[in-house]
């Protein structure tokens, strides 16, 4: 992926951030590594969510490439776990194969994030 694809996705991230109730948004490549965003500046991860985060990764990565469902349902728009601590919402980018990993407050509206991530990343593949 070139220099100014990754620079796009990290302001991307970063408008995703500056929404209160998101703790981290992340564009991750196939390979489940973290290549744009991050966790919000000035934010101390919950312990472990670094590692929460991988692991979800990983599922995630393996849910969004399955494509047995596509014909009759449908490709996948997004994935969400809610949890005590977080939700967790992923949104693959079937073109460019990569997902995009986003983590809020557990008080999140996941159809709202929803909604704002298609609106940040509309112009986006």
């Amino acid at each position: 992926m070139s220099g100014t694809g990754l620079e796009l996705y990290g302001k991307k991230c970063d408008q995703l951030l500056s929404e209160s109730e998101i703790r981290f948004a992340g564009i991750v490549d196939k390979d489940g590594q973290l290549i744009a965003g991050g966790f919000k500046e000035g934010l101390v991860p919950h312990e472990g969510d670094e590692t929460r985060l991988q692991s979800f990764l990983e599922f995630v990565s393996k849910a969004s490439i399955r494509k047995e469902y596509d014909e009759s349902l449908g490709p996948i728009n997004y994935l969400a776990a809610r949890r005590d601590k977080a939700v967790l919402v992923s949104f693959p980018f079937p073109i460019t194969q990569i997902l995009l990993l986003i983590s809020a407050e557990p008080t999140a509206n996941i159809e709202s994030l929803a909604k704002k991530v298609v609106e940040i990343f509309t112009d986006v593949n």
